[in-house]
C-alpha cells in the first residue's frame, strides 16, 4: 500500500487559476514593457525630426549666405574689369598701360585672396552651424545613458 508522502509526490495538482492569473499577469507587463518602448520610440524618433529639420534648415541658411556672398564677389570683380577696361581706354603710352594692368592685376591678387578670406570664415560659420543640432542632439543621447 501506498504512503501518503508517495500519493504526494506522484500526484499532480493543477490549478487552472493560478496558471491563468501567472498569464495575465505576464501578458500585462509584457504590454505594458511594450507601451513604455513604444513611447521611447516615438519620443526619440520626434527628437531626431526636429534635429534633421533644423539641420536642414541651417543649411538651406547657409546655402542662401553662401550664394549671396559668391554674387557679391562676382559683382565685384566683375564691376573692378569694366573700370579696369574703361581706364584701359583711356591710355596714352605703353608705360601707362603697363602701370594701369600692373596696378589691376595687385588690386585684384589682394581682393581675390580678401574674398577667399571672407568665404573661408562664412564657410566654417556655415558648418558650425549645420552640425550644431546633431552635435547638441549627441550630447542630449550621452547624458541621458549617462543617467541611466
Amino acid at each position: 500500500m501506498a504512503t501518503k508522502k508517495t500519493e504526494d509526490a506522484f500526484s499532480l495538482s493543477f490549478d487552472p487559476a493560478r496558471l491563468a492569473d501567472s498569464f495575465r499577469d505576464f501578458a500585462e507587463k509584457g504590454a505594458a514593457q511594450s507601451k513604455d518602448a513604444y513611447a521611447k520610440m516615438k519620443t526619440a524618433a520626434e527628437e531626431a525630426t526636429k534635429t534633421v529639420e533644423a539641420t536642414l534648415e541651417s543649411a538651406q541658411t547657409g546655402t542662401v549666405e553662401l550664394g549671396l556672398k559668391a554674387i557679391d564677389a562676382l559683382r565685384t570683380n566683375a564691376e573692378n574689369s569694366l573700370s579696369h577696361a574703361e581706364a584701359l581706354l583711356g591710355v596714352k603710352s605703353l608705360s601707362e598701360l603697363v602701370e594701369l594692368q600692373t596696378a589691376f592685376i595687385r588690386k585684384q591678387a589682394e581682393l581675390a585672396v580678401e574674398q577667399a578670406r571672407t568665404m573661408q570664415e562664412a564657410t566654417r560659420k556655415v558648418a558650425e552651424n549645420v552640425v550644431k543640432p546633431g552635435k547638441e542632439a549627441a550630447e542630449k543621447v550621452v547624458s541621458t545613458f549617462r543617467k541611466a
